[in-house]
């Protein structure tokens, strides 16, 4: 054998040994997740519930929800609002994500009740397997403040190399311009350039989907909070959303409520 054919096989043989230390030290994705819609803003009795039951024979890896938890406020009553919820979330073993909604933050002494019932801040990022979560805060805003942009950007940045990559935010200000198929709102640039394939919000209990340049817009349906219109193909029913991400592929299957509060 000669010395280049040697030479050859020694770097074939480092080439695949260094292709799989990578493959061993990056995280593959095999997860599921549920995605629940509002809560309040009017919450329907025993809804949420409902779908919680619903959500535990799914056996998800975790929960996220797009805000609106709590009906809120009061800054007297937040915290045992919160503290009544508990019990139902103690019985599962999953972990839960939440997003901060207008009903959830409205004042500086409920958005440190919150941030201390929920555990995190009010906006924060997660790495789930090689998936990336961002959550981000508007709830005291329409759109997204300048904060809460810097904030995306340096979180994309910094994981610019997971896929797929999801942001939540409660108010969903992308309806206007998605629905014209417009890519020309700074949020849709900056999420475009950092490979951003979902964007995921709440607050009309409705459920939307569109779809701008290969991005996923979605307003979760409502999981409890009351439907301010009629009509199931327009999306007004109760329900959640399952994930199963494996590998680069995500697939979204809505779960509509069975009777008697579904349909």
């Amino acid at each position: 054998m000669g010395w280049m054919s040697i030479q050859r096989r020694c770097l074939l043989a480092a080439a695949l040994a260094v292709a799989a230390l990578t493959a061993a030290g990056s995280p593959q994705n095999n997860f599921r997740f549920s995605i629940l819609g509002d809560r309040t803003g009017d919450a329907e009795p025993g809804v949420y519930e409902q779908i919680w039951k619903d959500i535990d024979g799914l056996h998800p890896n975790f929960v996220i929800n797009v805000g609106d938890t709590i009906q809120g406020g009061n800054d007297a009553t937040a915290a045992s609002e919160w503290n009544a919820l508990r019990p139902l979330w103690d019985g599962h073993r999953f972990p839960i994500y939440f997003t901060p909604g207008n009903h959830d933050i409205w004042s500086a002494a409920s958005r440190v009740i919150y941030e201390q019932q929920t555990k995190h801040p009010a906006f924060y990022g997660f790495d789930y397997q090689n998936a990336h979560f961002t959550v981000l805060d508007n709830s005291e805003t329409e759109d997204l403040s300048d904060e809460q942009m810097q904030f995306l950007a340096r979180d994309l940045v910094q994981n610019r190399d997971r896929d797929p990559k999801f942001v939540f935010f409660h108010k969903p200000f992308w309806l206007v311009p998605v629905k014209f198929q417009s890519s020309q709102f700074p949020f849709h640039q900056l999420i475009s350039r950092y490979g951003v394939r979902y964007v995921v919000s709440g607050h009309g209990h409705q459920f939307v989907r569109a779809v701008q340049d290969g991005i996923v817009y979605l307003e979760a349906p409502s999981s409890g909070g009351q439907l301010k219109g009629q009509g199931f193909e327009q999306g007004w029913f109760f329900g959640h959303v399952l994930v199963t991400v494996k590998g680069s592929h995500v697939d979204m299957k809505v779960k509509p409520l069975d009777p008697p509060s579904g349909q």
